[in-house]
């Protein structure tokens, strides 16, 4: 597979184009931002981490029915993926209070929620990725019912698989983000799942396992990925 002319850079990864028209190769980067861009910095062989964690991820979700661009690791780095067009929509998984619910709501971070909640926010650094509702998309021509109607399906059997695959290895999945895109006419899932893009905390001390260690300064921000990539196997 022969990697081509690079599409897309984005925060955390590199998009090329291969001899393929129907397959990108994802490079991921050390690169790490919070906050809009206003915070900076580099996790140590973060992309290496968040590669085989996406990968094993991505694996486990297939197998259990879930269509996603994964095709297969390439490297430490790179790999393989369907060309999907992306959906400029990101789509929040919400289990427990964190983040921006706390300070929108006033709910205390750590709250278990009574239900899970989805929300959607529009896809534009340019505009800080605002929160928009499902009139906003059909005005927008964001996405068709369907495809709304399938995504928001897709998210909540994903967070069934991901919340009983993380609790069977100690960890409690408090929320995350998704992203989907078109595959032909298809929706499939997209872009990765790792600490990035989870707020993972463990299930018995409640440590946080993910990018909030970057994102409030925690220190030991590499030994919480590593820890996550560790417990995949077990």
């Amino acid at each position: 597979m022969e990697k081509r002319e690079m599409l897309y850079e984005g925060k955390a990864k590199r998009v090329y184009k291969t001899d393929d028209e129907k397959l990108f190769v994802i490079e991921f980067k050390d690169d790490a931002t919070a906050f809009d861009g206003k915070k900076k910095g580099t996790i140590h062989d973060k992309g290496i981490l968040n590669n085989k964690i996406s990968e094993g991820l991505y694996t486990m979700l297939e197998a259990q029915g879930i269509p996603t661009h994964f095709v297969k690791r390439l490297s430490d780095r790179d790999v393989l993926v369907k060309a999907v067009k992306i959906m400029p929509l990101e789509v929040l998984v919400r289990n427990i209070a964190a983040g921006s619910l706390t300070k929108r709501l006033g709910i205390p971070e750590g709250k278990q929620l009574p239900f899970t909640i989805l929300e959607f926010c529009l896809k534009d650094d340019s505009l800080g990725d605002p929160q928009i509702n499902e009139d906003h998309i059909r005005a927008m021509e964001l996405a068709t019912d369907e495809q709304v109607a399938e995504i928001k399906k897709y998210a909540l059997k994903i967070n069934e698989l991901l919340s009983a695959f993380f609790k069977a290895r100690g960890i409690t999945l408090v929320d995350f983000k998704l992203e989907f895109g078109l595959y032909g006419d298809q929706v499939i899932l997209a872009d990765e799942i790792s600490p990035d893009t989870c707020r993972l905390w463990d299930a018995a001390t409640g440590e946080k396992l993910d990018k909030d260690r970057f994102r409030r300064d925690l220190g030991n921000v590499e030994e919480a990925y590593q820890e996550i990539f560790n417990r995949l196997d077990k």
